[in-house]
């Protein structure tokens, strides 16, 4: 493929990706109006039955203010059954987000249920859409030839391919090896602490010990969520404590645009792991249960 070509591709799936997160703007913005129309009687018949599952099905995308409205509206039990625990559900989404509000009502309403209400869960796809697809063409990622060096040799040792590496450095740091962000996250890697500490790297500012120690956690996340590219995304993204806690990718705008920007990079939505390094998440069924449609 000539260099001209490769970037024709490349800006298509750019392009399809920056249209599906538009698309789900949009999407979001009909939701949450709908919803509060619904909920507050607006030139329609209050129905907050209704506007609670609009509510949710935008707060699954990740919006702020429906998931804030949904705890409001079980808080005060408003169209659906009062449920603190429910209410701190949603309260502690936006709070995570960052929602002052929501983290002020949490102290009213008290811990959050563990359970998933269902419309939180990702629907169940089509056959046509669940049977395994072609390889989609990858993002050429334009990564600094030593940066790239290090990648293509250190990767394969952990049995990673070195575009899923770079597309995490790309969306991590954008190659920057002294990046540092507000947590704490240090290097091309964006390594915290803790993270760096697990997989022995003592200088997160050092390229390679970066590479391999953020490398080394990749191949731990694939084994984790056996090589499901979008949980792995959203672990090294989120943590994997919020991809089980969630039971797939968090409901965190963030996350969202985070995984869909691996995913086009990379191509598909599945990678070779290897079972050796550690057992498989203990909530990987629940994960894959299927939305249960009412």
């Amino acid at each position: 493929m000539s260099p001209l070509s490769r970037l024709l591709v490349c800006l298509a799936v750019l392009c399809a990706s920056a249209a599906q997160a538009q698309e789900e703007n949009v999407l979001i913005s009909m939701l949450r109006e709908e919803a509060s129309n619904l909920e507050l009687g607006n030139g329609v018949e209050k129905d907050g039955a209704r506007a609670a599952a609009l509510y949710c099905e935008a707060s699954r995308l990740g919006d702020v203010d429906s998931q804030f409205r949904l705890g409001w509206m079980y808080t005060n039990g408003s169209g659906v059954d009062r449920s603190d625990a429910v209410a701190a559900f949603f309260f502690q989404i936006a709070a995570e987000q960052g929602m002052e509000q929501a983290q002020r009502m949490l102290k009213v309403v008290g811990g959050p249920t563990t359970d998933v209400p269902e419309c939180m869960r990702e629907p169940v796809k089509s056959a046509a859409a669940a049977t395994p697809a072609a390889r989609r063409p990858v993002v050429a990622i334009a990564a600094p030839p030593s940066i790239l060096k290090l990648v293509t040799r250190i990767a394969p040792e952990y049995r990673v391919e070195p575009q899923l590496a770079l597309a995490i450095i790309e969306a991590e740091s954008n190659f920057d090896t002294v990046a540092l962000s507000p947590r704490n996250a240090k290097g091309l890697m964006q390594l915290i602490p803790d993270t760096a500490a697990r997989f022995h790297v003592r200088n997160p500012y050092d390229p390679a010990q970066n590479i391999r120690g953020g490398i080394a956690y990749l191949r731990w996340l694939l084994a984790y969520f056996e090589g499901d590219v979008a949980l792995v995304a959203a672990a090294y993204n989120a943590g994997e404590g919020a991809v089980e806690r969630y039971r797939g990718v968090p409901p965190y705008v963030e996350t969202r645009a985070y995984v869909r920007k691996i995913l086009a990079s990379v191509g598909t939505q599945a990678h070779p792991f290897d079972a050796s390094v550690t057992p498989p998440s203990p909530q990987l069924a629940l994960i894959r249960q299927p939305r249960r449609m009412h």
